[in-house]
């Protein structure tokens, strides 16, 4: 996929006023670096991700492609508690599959206590739920429909779908915490 179909994925369940944002395993970066671009200059961004090395490319490319986000890179598991600030959204782009279902629930309600109220979770995923060995645990739309609302968010939607060579379709959901 090319930048253009990262932005696609997240572009409708993105807010125009910036915010504050976590990209949850965010592995290379190519969706940190389409949440920069959706989320402009006022903006803040945190990287989550295990490979410090990975975290390094990331900065360089954010400070080439846009010089003037703020961007925190953290080394660390995400399925462990985190020191964040309260969150606006978080993004969740092919880090949920390597989870197994029963570690999903946990985790959601972890990433439930990072967001704000209104707070919103984009989830972008292979539209299957039978695995293999390199997408162990996918979750296709309609059942990441069940799994947001058993855990407590709302008004999940789909966002986007595109084509894949790998598993046939990826789409992106919006699943909001609710307003107190």
């Amino acid at each position: 996929m090319k930048h253009s179909d990262h932005v696609h994925l997240l572009q409708n369940g993105i807010p125009p006023e910036g915010g504050i944002w976590a990209d949850f395993g965010s592995g290379a970066g190519t969706f940190t670096l389409a949440l920069a671009e959706l989320i402009g200059p006022s903006g803040d961004i945190y990287s989550i991700d295990q490979d410090q090395g990975t975290l390094r490319e990331q900065a360089q490319a954010m400070r080439f492609k846009f010089p003037s986000r703020n961007a925190h890179y953290v080394r660390a598991d995400f399925t462990h508690p985190l020191d964040l600030p309260m969150l606006d959204g978080v993004v969740m782009a092919n880090a949920l599959h390597f989870q197994p279902d029963v570690a999903k629930d946990k985790l959601l309600k972890q990433i439930l206590d990072y967001l704000r109220p209104g707070g919103r979770l984009i989830v972008v995923e292979y539209n299957v739920d039978r695995g293999n060995v390199w997408v162990p645990y996918p979750t296709s739309y309609a059942t990441w429909e069940s799994i947001a609302a058993r855990n407590g968010f709302v008004a999940t939607q789909l966002l986007a779908r595109v084509p894949s060579r790998f598993l046939g379709e990826i789409y992106s959901a919006l699943s909001m915490k609710r307003e107190e």
